[in-house]
């Protein structure tokens, strides 16, 4: 039950009068009729009606929508988003001069009367007889306060905000009910308050402490007389009054504002006539809103973050309550970025590959243990306007967070998933495997999960380079990136083992469909995400235990209390010794091997090339023991061309590969990120070799790497179709790179 007065309470007479006078009221506002005494006299007193509805809280404390601030790791601001530009403060945070503006222009009798003004009602009725129509209004501060609250709640659905609006008697029985309720449960100083937090001032302010800062740029609290009125003139007609287009009409609003204060003696004659003298002085902040505002570099990221709560069951069941979280705002997201890998990723992505080139560059980084994303950076800066180059387009991402169709093929940077499969097997690194440079196999001898055959048809592959045929160990293959001994081994090692060895080191598809069971993935003819191949290599960064990707340490609502938010999931892949093994072997690829161009001098770091066929995709893949960077270069956009000939931030490449333009990307990436004084190593492990032989001699082998070739790929040059290879690519005209990955040609490193 409602809460009565001290003394007894009302009468059935009293409670009945007033419910009467409700309705009495609502009428008359509607039909501009006289108001029924006992109605009104029932209004004008204080106090809740008996038998009506209790009110709902969030009419007492409104969920206000506000700005949600994305920090990085160390506390700083990334970026503020928000679907309405609002801080909520407290009423002693507000300016004297601003809660005495308000009241004045609006509502003079605030203090003096209920919930409704029986005097301002028929002192309006007055005024709109003599004119003839609706010339003043008489709705009270909690009565326009109430209406802000369905308002509020209609958020930007324009049905909604038509029923919140509209002038209805049932609305305006409920708005009056309501009213008469807050006047009760909040008193004068809440209601007030909350009237200028939730109150509409322009320029696409919120609430007063917004205003201040959009017009003003300081603090509520800090508002001079003359400022105040400003923005109390603002709240009939945002608009019309707008000081930033029109500062006339502004002036004489703010003026009429200050003579209501003087009038009804809020301050002295002489204050307001001091004051209407004072030029409005503005000092505007615009508005910057969302993660296309975002610091060095890291829109994407921004946008990661705000996909992960819009798509993330753990901020709410469906997609209609993470939209509500997020549109609602008014959180405090710190995130895992850390802003000197950040900026090292963005400079790493844009060194090399300009922004209105026709291949882009994207960079992402993550750290071993803890999944932690530091860093993601591209070459196309985040933005809309496509003439200046941007794009919104997350190429280090899946599709369902923001990424290309599909992923990109990821080349042999696949081939370390099929070592470590092979060592869990219990195979030796030492295996040696003798090939011509190229060969064919029959799919039927590969078996997908189910135990079926994953083909019926030829698979012919081969090397880079004619050159490439002999006897290779495990090691040598890696340095090389030799296709015809991965493929052998896929074979010995087992396809699914293979397969599920990349699913646990959290291998996936850029569209989120089932990873393909097919011979060519060993050749990384599947596609995949920098980001996941960047999680995946942190596996063995970390000795084999694979560690989900995170983008948000911990969130605040708006009151400070903490939310849950997703944790990474830590999950052994690989025995230590096997991934302690693949380190060693990797070392091998910066040290002397495809990846030359990329290895850190300063440090243990390992690494893989991969080029696709047609040299459409090309990456490196590599890490120490604290990090993990993966760097893909491909076309973003439209039908996806290959590398060859091609000028590429300035410089012209032959042919575009993964240790000739990725690799020298990752090493800016990974020696800006890294703190000099932190050098960690592998754990050192001795790797059985076999014995090699191969036909041509060391020279020639010096050759081809001084020449920038990259061994992972086969040799087609411009203009070959394909067709040798088929099944590999994506229809034209799709944007995300090639498909299906499920054929039977080959890719590279």
């Amino acid at each position: 039950m409602p809460k009565k007065r001290s003394g007894g309470g009302l009468t059935t007479t009293q409670q009945a009068a007033k419910f009467l006078g409700v309705a009495a009221l609502s009428g008359a506002v509607l039909a501009g009729i006289a108001l029924p005494a006992a109605g009104a006299l029932g209004l004008a007193a204080k106090g809740t009606v008996e038998g009506f509805d209790e009110i709902p809280s969030n009419l007492k404390t409104p969920p206000l929508s506000q700005r949600t601030t994305i920090q990085d790791r160390d506390g700083g601001t990334i970026a503020t988003v928000y679907s309405r530009d609002r801080t909520v403060v407290p009423l002693e945070d507000i300016s004297p001069h601003m809660q005495a503006a308000i009241i004045a222009i609006e509502d003079s009798r605030f203090y003096e009367h209920g919930a409704v003004d029986l005097k301002g009602i028929l002192r309006a009725m007055n005024r709109n007889v003599q004119a003839g129509g609706a010339a003043q209004g008489a709705s009270t501060l909690t009565q326009q306060y109430v209406k802000n609250v369905f308002v509020e709640e209609a958020g930007d659905d324009p049905e909604k905000v038509a029923e919140a609006t509209q002038q209805t008697l049932g609305r305006k029985v409920r708005e009056l009910k309501y009213a008469i309720q807050v006047e009760e449960e909040l008193g004068k100083k809440k209601i007030l308050e909350n009237y200028l937090n939730i109150t509409f001032f322009g320029q696409q302010a919120y609430g007063v402490e917004a205003a201040s800062q959009r017009y003003f740029s300081k603090h509520a609290k800090d508002l001079e007389l003359e400022e105040a009125a400003l923005l109390a003139g603002l709240v009939q007609s945002p608009s019309r009054y707008d000081p930033v287009n029109d500062s006339e009409e502004a002036t004489k609003r703010r003026n009429i504002v200050l003579a209501r204060m003087a009038a009804v003696k809020t301050i002295s004659q002489a204050e307001a006539d001091k004051a209407m003298e004072t030029p409005i002085k503005l000092k505007v902040s615009r508005p910057k809103n969302g993660c296309i505002t975002a610091v060095s570099g890291s829109g994407f990221f921004c946008d990661y973050v705000r996909k992960t709560i819009l798509t993330d069951p753990a901020f709410g069941k469906t997609d209609e309550d993470r939209a509500k979280l997020w549109n609602l705002g008014g959180l405090t997201i710190r995130t895992t970025l850390d802003p000197r890998a950040q900026k090292a990723a963005n400079e790493a992505a844009t060194a090399r590959v300009n922004k209105d080139d026709k291949f882009a560059a994207s960079v992402v980084q993550v750290q071993p243990g803890s999944g932690k994303i530091l860093s993601m950076g591209q070459s196309r800066p985040y933005g809309l306007d496509q003439k200046q180059n941007e794009t919104v387009l997350n190429l280090a991402v899946s599709n369902k967070m923001g990424g290309s169709t599909y992923g990109f093929q990821v080349g042999s940077t696949f081939k370390p998933f099929t070592a470590a499969a092979a060592l869990e097997k219990g195979i030796s690194p030492a295996t040696t495997f003798s090939t011509d440079w190229k060969m064919t196999l029959k799919e039927r001898d590969f078996r997908n999960c189910t135990g079926s055959p994953a083909g019926y048809a030829d698979w012919a592959l081969q090397n880079e380079l004619e050159s490439e045929k002999g006897t290779w160990d495990m090691t040598s293959a890696l340095g090389k990136s030799i296709n015809t001994y991965f493929a052998l081994l896929e074979q010995k090692a087992g396809l699914c083992e293979t397969v599920e060895m990349a699913k646990k080191v959290g291998y996936e598809r850029g569209d989120g469909k089932k990873v393909g069971e097919y011979p060519s993935i060993t050749l990384g003819g599947e596609v995949s995400t920098p980001l996941s191949m960047a999680g995946a290599y942190a596996a063995f960064a970390n000795r084999g235990t694979y560690c989900t990707p995170i983008a948000i340490e911990s969130i605040k609502d708006p009151q400070g209390k903490k939310i849950s938010v997703p944790k990474t999931s830590c999950s052994r892949a690989m025995s230590e010794k096997t991934a302690d093994t693949i380190n060693q072997m990797l070392k091998g690829v910066v040290e002397d091997g495809t990846g030359t161009q990329a290895g850190l001098s300063d440090r243990d770091n390992a690494g893989k090339t991969g080029t696709t066929n047609d040299r459409k995709d090309a990456w490196f893949v590599g890490y120490t023991p604290n990090l993990s960077t993966a760097v893909w270069v491909g076309d973003d956009v439209g039908e996806k061309s290959s590398m060859f000939g091609v000028t590429i931030g300035g410089q012209y490449y032959d042919k575009v590969c993964g240790g000739c333009l990725p690799g020298p990307i990752w090493r800016i990436a990974m020696t800006g990120a890294l703190d000099a004084t932190e050098t960690p190593g592998f754990n050192p492990v001795a790797v059985p070799r076999g014995k090699e032989k191969k036909e041509k001699d060391e020279e020639e082998g010096n050759r081809d790497r001084d020449r920038g070739r990259d061994e992972d790929r086969d040799d087609a040059k411009p203009g070959d179709d394909g067709n040798r290879f088929p099944g590999i690519e994506l229809p034209d005209g799709v944007v995300g790179g090639p498909g299906g990955g499920g054929g039977r040609g080959q890719n590279g490193p």
